[in-house]
């Protein structure tokens, strides 16, 4: 019985084309730039996303830790959301690593940030307060999809009172696909953005920070810093290279996959899910009823879930159709 992993997009296994190209990838020890891999993979995402340089990490985790570390001199500040990944689910690396302060603001219910409030938290530039210097976002937030008009009139923000403005791309192809844009329109807003290759695009590790060459020149220096000096690193930046070619316009079967799948959740009574947040490959919903009991049920007939409630579940590449219906099976089988 193939087993359905509904927790993350993080548990996708590499296709056998992609498993190809890792085993045949030309290397070299990325940490003297001998990486051809590598370097093809930076310069690549660099153009993809509409910057001038990129620098490949082990994970978002660590291109989040070293663009905070490459924006944000010790006592300064970056604005965050109060559940984005780089602040809640990154254990606090910009503070402990960085002496960076942060100061997380609630979400408003569309995944953005009111920016009249982050205007008013933004620290005038007195000794008493730590100075503030950087706004982060994320997209997508939770699935959905952060607006055009309002990221421009964040950067706008940002550019008013003199602040980096950080994106945690970790699903931005998601974005992008969802609003039928390029993803340079969402991108070039922003003066750095981590690219993640291992959630939608199903690489099986590995982010990419973007910026301009000064930027990643610092970026470079700090991901030594934490350790994340890697040497014939090729073998995983050739599963990014194939993901960038092969793997961003079927984000839109993700997508179907998680409608297709809120939709049938949505008649069984004892789900509740708001259908106008399912945007893009997550389904959030909250469940009146046992969640070990429901997790135990569905396991026994292959489908993993979060425990949680509500529950976030994640389509992805690993997932089709038929597994979508395989799934809201087994929940009404078990309600």
């Amino acid at each position: 019985m193939k087993q359905i992993d509904l927790r993350s997009d993080t548990v996708t296994r590499p296709t056998q084309q992609m498993l190809e190209a890792m085993i045949t990838a030309q290397v070299g020890d990325d940490v003297y730039g001998e990486d051809p891999t590598v370097n093809r993979l930076e310069q690549t995402m660099a153009a993809v996303t509409g910057m001038a340089d990129g620098l490949f990490c082990a994970s978002g985790t660590q291109t989040n830790l070293v663009a905070l570390l490459s924006h944000c001199q010790r006592g300064e500040e970056y604005i965050v959301g109060q559940t984005a990944h780089t602040y809640k689910y990154e254990a606090g690396g910009g503070a402990v690593l960085g002496s960076i302060q942060p100061q997380p603001l609630d979400f408003e219910t569309d995944g953005t940030l009111d920016l009249a409030k982050v205007e008013r938290f933004i620290k005038p530039d007195d000794f008493h307060f730590a100075r503030t210097r950087l706004f982060c976002l994320e997209n997508t937030q939770a699935g959905k999809v952060l607006p055009m008009d309002y990221l421009k009139d964040a950067r706008k923000l940002a550019d008013r009172h003199g602040l980096g403005f950080h994106l945690d791309g970790a699903r931005v192809f998601n974005a992008a696909v969802k609003l039928g844009v390029n993803v340079t329109a969402i991108t070039t807003l922003f003066d750095s953005v981590s690219c993640c290759l291992s959630k939608g695009l199903g690489t099986p590790v590995g982010s990419v920070l973007c910026g301009s060459r000064e930027f990643i020149a610092r970026a470079r220096r700090w991901r030594k810093m934490v350790g994340g000096g890697m040497r014939q690193a090729g073998i995983l930046a050739a599963a990014g290279l194939y993901a960038l070619s092969h793997n961003i316009d079927r984000l839109t079967d993700d997508h179907a996959n998680a409608a297709r799948l809120a939709a049938g959740l949505s008649g069984i009574k004892a789900i509740h899910i708001d259908m106008d947040a399912v945007q893009t490959n997550m389904v959030h919903a909250r469940i009146d009823a046992d969640m070990t009991a429901l997790v135990q049920h569905l396991a026994g007939q292959g489908i993993r879930i979060s425990p949680g409630n509500p529950v976030r579940l994640v389509t992805h590449l690993n997932i089709d159709a038929a597994d979508i219906d395989r799934v809201v099976a087994g929940f009404r089988s078990f309600f």
